[in-house]
């Protein structure tokens, strides 16, 4: 069956939107399989104060338990694409979407367009090539002004201490320092 990117993007930044006038950081995730979604995550690192809380780890946790796959070893969503506001960071794919046998990533805004500098070089296509990954298809340039353009909004709607700590976080995670990103 032929999906929709442009209609499931948009329901993905429809939420990320809402999220983001919640007080939240706008990146939301959705699991499709066969035209329906499955799953649905949020970023809530900040809310549930964990480190791994992000919109696509979320998402898939959510499909999980809808689906009942509960035995890790038996966890698959093959045959499901991700859809998320956010490319995926190194973590997401390695640990969640390719355990999760996700064969098919639908992303929007780049970390390197805008602002992330913790990331270096990194693109989700860096890091499959990088692990000699070539069976999982990524498809960009779906409402990607959209998403790029959400994402810069919040940076700069947060105050000076919030946007020091965003400089923290990352550069605890990379230890390149930062710049500000607004």
């Amino acid at each position: 069956m032929s999906e929709n990117h442009e209609h499931f993007m948009a329901l993905a930044l429809e939420q990320a939107r809402a999220e983001a006038r919640r007080g939240g950081r706008p990146v939301c995730a959705l699991i499709v399989r066969n035209g329906k979604i499955v799953g649905q995550g949020l970023n809530s690192v900040i809310a549930d104060i964990n480190p791994n809380a992000h919109a696509e780890i979320n998402a898939i946790r959510n499909a999980c338990a809808k689906l009942d796959t509960p035995d890790f070893h038996a966890v698959s969503l093959s045959g499901s694409t991700l859809y998320t506001t956010l490319e995926p960071c190194p973590m997401c794919f390695s640990t969640t979407i390719l355990a999760a046998k996700i064969k098919r990533v639908v992303l929007g805004a780049r970390h390197a367009r805008v602002g992330r500098k913790d990331l270096g070089d990194y693109s989700v296509e860096s890091f499959l090539a990088f692990i000699k990954h070539n069976d999982v298809e990524i498809v960009t340039g779906v409402r990607e002004a959209e998403c790029e353009e959400l994402r810069l909004e919040w940076l700069q709607s947060l105050s000076d201490e919030q946007v020091r700590l965003e400089l923290l976080r990352s550069r605890a995670s990379h230890d390149q320092g930062g710049e500000n990103t607004r």
